[in-house]
């Protein structure tokens, strides 16, 4: 009788198993990189299996420069999120991708598509992980500031102006807020992918905000008090 109770339970455990795989092949992926057709470049880097040495090359570059831009913001990094890198559509539909370039998953890893792999996307979706790894689990962000801010560490010159040099000219901005912005992250997702303008607005919103309140200073001081317990809203003022 135990051996069939323990045959029983093992048959549950792997139809559980195999049940989160095919609903969030995402996850799996993360979990287990290898099942997916993934093979380790550096210790919490993987890439699709038969890439060139040129492609691993370049993997490796992408990951090493988006890790330099998120510690060059933050001062240091609490996070170290596995990176999971296709070159072919076909690897990221494998591991769950859709038509995003990248995408932090659970705040545990990134994905990268073909069409992501570049620093800026990269660092983008590292920032979103680095910014939770810093909160606490009851501290919330809106969503538009979670995705201003990871423009503003990504420098992504899509949504963003470089930095310049000239005190008099310190706005980044390349299109001004108006109104309110998305809080929720299905206000985000349904606001977002009807005006690709949501992100150049929420990345102008907290660059005003930094230059206004110290900059990465500000930044660390929002979440320490976050952490201790203060709203959100009460402690960023935007215009």
């Amino acid at each position: 009788m135990r051996k069939v109770v323990v045959g029983a339970l093992v048959g549950l455990v792997f139809a559980a198993v195999g049940g989160v795989a095919l609903a969030y092949p995402s996850l799996a992926a993360t979990t287990c990189p290898g099942c997916y057709g993934l093979t380790e470049l550096s210790p919490g880097v993987h890439v699709e299996d038969g890439l060139t040495p040129a492609q691993r090359a370049r993997a490796g570059e992408v990951a090493d420069q988006a890790a330099r831009r998120v510690t060059a913001f933050y001062g240091d990094r609490r996070s170290s999120p596995d990176l999971l890198v296709c070159l072919t559509e076909a690897c990221y539909r494998r591991i769950g991708g859709g038509q995003e370039r990248g995408v932090a998953v659970l705040n545990r890893s990134v994905m990268l598509s073909p069409r992501g792999l570049d620093p800026v996307i990269a660092s983008h979706e590292m920032s979103h992980v680095e910014l939770h790894a810093r909160l606490a689990s009851s501290a919330e962000v809106p969503q538009w500031f979670d995705e201003g801010l990871a423009v503003v560490v990504s420098g992504d010159p899509r949504y963003l102006a470089p930095e310049s040099a000239s005190e008099s000219a310190p706005d980044r901005c390349l299109v001004a807020p108006s109104g309110p912005l998305p809080v929720t992250l299905e206000e985000w997702l349904r606001t977002a992918s009807a005006d690709p303008a949501t992100y150049a607005r929420s990345a102008c919103r907290v660059s005003r905000w930094l230059g206004e309140n110290g900059g990465r200073a500000a930044l660390l001081g929002l979440v320490t008090r976050l952490n201790a317990g203060e709203p959100f809203s009460a402690l960023v003022r935007t215009r």
